[in-house]
């Protein structure tokens, strides 16, 4: 799956260079609940460092950038990152916490701020429908495990998982 390091190498980049950040997203939501398969790994970098970040990948990985996200990857790698640079998810970084992610100790969104990324995902109608139907998933699988996190799902979507 990843014969470069890629993933040590991105975090190792943003450790040697200060950046904060922390992950959200599929990965995130493995944090806190039973987690489950996937080649992406979706992080939120301190809105004051996005253009420094820009900088730093731009020499080392392939980097795609599109409106409200920056998509880095490895050739060596079927790994993906995906930067959120939306600015809503901005707050997130200072309240993260410590989790294992793919076997690393990293800074992971608090899990209200993780179902509030979701349901903002899940009601994104540019969002292509299969990527929504995994927030659905992903909403679904918190509520299940954290039934306190039901009051910070509106009724729309709340209707579509019963």
């Amino acid at each position: 799956m990843d014969k470069s390091n890629f993933l040590e190498q991105f975090i190792a980049l943003l450790d040697e260079n200060a950046i904060r950040y922390c992950v959200i997203g599929g990965q995130g939501v493995n944090a806190y609940v039973e987690p489950l398969v996937s080649l992406d790994l979706d992080v939120v970098i301190a809105a004051d460092q996005v253009t420094r970040v820009r900088e730093l990948l731009g020499g080392r990985f392939k980097v795609i950038e599109f409106p409200h996200s920056l998509n880095v990857a490895s050739d060596e790698s079927d790994l993906r990152v995906q930067i959120q640079t939306d600015e809503r998810y901005a707050d997130f970084v200072q309240r993260a916490e410590m989790h294992d992610v793919l076997g690393l100790a990293l800074p992971v969104a608090t899990i209200d701020d993780l179902m509030r990324g979701k349901v903002w995902a899940a009601l994104d109608p540019t969002r292509r429908a299969s990527k929504r139907q995994k927030d659905l998933a992903d909403i679904a699988r918190l509520v299940e495990a954290h039934p306190r996190l039901r009051e910070l799902v509106p009724a729309e979507i709340l209707s579509r998982l019963e």
